[in-house]
């Protein structure tokens, strides 16, 4: 029997982290050595996520966890504002970081995939590791073949940070892969009040709702003569990421340098 993956969880008092210890310990091929968080210093992680005790007690110290556990792999669901530091710090320590965290430039992107490549590891950065989510997104890209006009309309909670989100990002660069820039709407459309049409993007708009209650749900809505074609997915726990993000510490084991869209890893 081959030796289980040794996980650390960045962010494990936090509520999508508190999940993911929870998959970690569900799975005998994974087994959980490191959990960091800002807050839960020494309560142990099992008896955090809901469950009996496992040994691992939960530092504030990410660099100190990294030496004394050396995991194979870390799980970062932490803020844009942190996670970036979070993966330099790993890859120096030949820690593989799957990142679940939005807001990455394309330039954060390739600095990390050279850091990873200078140090023969892996990495995985997906702005949705829902699998719902990724076939919405592949279907979008397959249907804006066929359906060049189309918006996105993406609904969050109150609290998210940041707009548009990542996975309307992604879906944006996907269809804009299979569709040429076409400016949408009349050439002499005017917004009477600023930012009304959404945000732009290759000739189509992204639109951001955010509202208490909300979870995560995405719509893509295509246009045509006589005709509209809606995909939609819709979240409702964060428990509905987790096969996919146990996929994500399984398949970066084989991996050098970053790669980007955990739809690489969806046929």
């Amino acid at each position: 029997m081959t030796e289980p993956i040794k996980v650390a969880v960045a962010g494990a008092s936090g509520r999508m982290g508190r999940e993911v210890v929870k998959m970690v310990l569900g799975d005998p091929e994974l087994q959980l050595v490191a959990a960091v968080g800002r807050s839960s210093e020494g309560i142990d992680a099992g008896r955090l996520a809901g469950l009996d005790n496992c040994g691992v007690a939960v530092k504030t110290d990410l660099e100190l966890a990294l030496v004394e556990a050396k995991p194979d792999v870390i799980v970062d669901f932490t803020t844009p504002q942190s996670v970036i530091s979070n993966a330099k710090l790993a890859i120096k320590h030949k820690v593989r970081p799957v990142i679940g965290a939005t807001g990455f430039t394309p330039e954060d992107v390739e600095n990390l995939d050279k850091l990873c490549k200078e140090q023969g590891i892996g990495g995985i950065i997906a702005p949705n590791f829902s699998i719902g989510a990724i076939l919405m997104m592949k279907f979008a890209a397959q249907a804006a073949k066929y359906m060049p006009h189309v918006e996105i309309i993406e609904y969050h909670g109150d609290q998210k940070l940041d707009a548009p989100s990542g996975t309307s990002i992604k879906t944006a660069e996907l269809i804009a892969q299979n569709r040429p820039e076409l400016r949408q709407g009349n050439p002499k459309e005017e917004e009477t009040i600023e930012g009304a049409r959404g945000g732009y993007y290759n000739g189509f708009r992204i639109h951001s709702v955010r509202l208490p209650g909300v979870f995560a749900q995405q719509e893509v809505v295509f246009g045509g003569h006589g005709q509209t074609l809606k995909i939609r997915h819709d979240s409702y726990e964060r428990a509905g990421y987790m096969p996919g993000v146990n996929i994500a510490v399984k398949k970066v084991m084989s991996l050098t340098g970053i790669t980007y869209g955990f739809e690489h890893f969806i046929d």
